[in-house]
């Protein structure tokens, strides 16, 4: 300590100089990297939840990693429409929404806004139900508390929400709810390497030949539809012009919307291979959310119950608490009018949305399958969504000399048919699930 002491009073004052300076460049450079790639930490954030998990976690328990396809896929696909909303963000300097009402009307774009409004609201159903029910196993196993219930743990999280959100003290929360989702992200990356290097298994072995007559529709459908998130598509457009991104940063939007799409595609394909290592190989199905908890097993231990239920229950107030802001924020954009919270209106909205999320702990159901199949409505909504930025991207009124070229029409040409199969697929899906 003396001598590390000695060595800093005897450097120059002008090296003490020049090294401060560096030093505070440095960080101030770093900051500015994270404050850059805002964007992608809130889509990394939207996707990677409790819906995601859920998605990946019952698609490699009954197929293994047979449907990685439609993750690698859907990945691949909303790319490009990222990049598409926001360079149509920029170059037109409107949102998304507003853009649609403007240039097809407003009766297709509410039509449009009522799907992506459905989708919010069964989603926070869905994840409250798995939230509550992961949570109250902790308690039954962990600790001697019996008052407690499904619908007292619920009632206490969505009161919390709606207080934090009254309040507008809201973002260390959601920082401390992120840093648990990244602890179980990063768990179940340790699981993945554990489970492909101590199975026993060839990896030929991890993509089984899926069974005839197996509906599997509605968790393809899930799949795509907690990747490929209408509603965080829409709100892409809100955050480019938030962070006032010009032409200038066009390159840079590339970048965030390649860095959200990687993450996303690895943290998921890892839970995946989690779920097929420990749940697939032993034939463990998925009927309930706590039967989730065992693809942490082999890398956590006894632990998996607590680190799963602390990464649940972050997953699930991170994405719940941006739902209960997305649905203003499309009225907003579709007005083209401030994104102020405080309005009595957004508040009555943000409210019976977060009160939904009470359905499931009071009334019953199963939520694994809920909340999958609010991940499969956003299908219904894309290839309309996809349609119209083909159409928008190459008008000259709006584009000026910013028309996609030959390539971009292709790659939006070919997401237009994906999403068209895929909106089959949900309803093939849905139609054997109510069966």
């Amino acid at each position: 300590m003396i001598l590390f002491f000695y060595k800093q009073h005897s450097i120059p004052y002008k090296q003490q100089l020049t090294m401060a300076t560096s030093s505070i460049s440095f960080l101030e450079k770093t900051k500015q990297k994270i404050k850059d790639f805002g964007p992608a930490f809130f889509i990394i954030g939207y996707v990677v939840g409790t819906g995601s998990v859920t998605s990946m976690v019952v698609s490699g328990a009954k197929f293994g990693l047979s449907l990685s396809w439609a993750l690698l896929l859907s990945c691949f696909f909303t790319y490009f429409l990222l990049i598409s909303i926001s360079k149509l963000t920029i170059l037109s300097g409107n949102t998304l929404m507003y853009t649609f009402k403007t240039t097809f009307g407003k009766p297709i774009t509410l039509f449009i806004i009522t799907a992506l409004a459905v989708s919010i609201i069964s989603s926070v159903i869905g994840v409250m139900g798995v939230v509550a029910e992961v949570s109250m196993e902790w308690i039954s196993v962990k600790t001697s508390i019996s008052f407690l219930n499904k619908p007292a743990i619920a009632t206490f999280f969505i009161a919390l929400l709606i207080g934090l959100f009254w309040t507008g003290k809201h973002e260390n929360f959601i920082k401390a709810m992120s840093i648990m989702v990244g602890f179980m992200a990063l768990a179940f990356i340790f699981t993945s390497f554990m489970v492909l290097k101590e199975s026993g298994k060839s990896i030929i072995d991890f993509f089984p030949t899926l069974p005839t007559g197996d509906n599997n529709g509605l968790i393809i459908a899930g799949i795509v539809g907690t990747t490929m998130a209408g509603v965080c598509l829409a709100s892409r457009s809100i955050l480019v012009q938030e962070e006032n991104w010009g032409l200038k940063d066009l390159k840079k939007e590339n970048k965030d919307a390649m860095s959200a799409m990687v993450m996303t595609f690895l943290i998921s394909l890892a839970i995946m291979i989690s779920a097929t290592g420990t749940l697939y190989f032993k034939g463990t199905p998925v009927n309930d959310a706590t039967d989730l908890m065992a693809a942490l097993g082999p890398w956590a231990g006894d632990f998996a119950l607590t680190l799963f239920t602390l990464g649940i229950i972050g997953a699930g107030l991170s994405s719940i608490f941006p739902n209960l802001l997305l649905f203003p924020w499309l009225i907003a954009d579709y007005t083209n009018t401030s994104r102020n919270m405080t309005k009595p209106l957004y508040k009555a909205i943000v409210v019976l949305v977060a009160l939904s999320g009470l359905i499931v702990p009071f009334l019953g159901g199963k939520p694994v399958w809920i909340l999958i199949a609010s991940q499969a409505l956003s299908p219904f909504v894309m290839p309309l969504i996809t349609l119209f930025l083909i159409i928008l991207l190459n008008k000259k009124e709006i584009m000026k000399d910013h028309k996609i070229g030959l390539w971009m029409n292709i790659a939006l040409g070919a997401t237009f048919i994906f999403n068209c199969y895929m909106l089959y697929v949900a309803i093939t899906g849905f139609i054997d699930f109510i069966k």
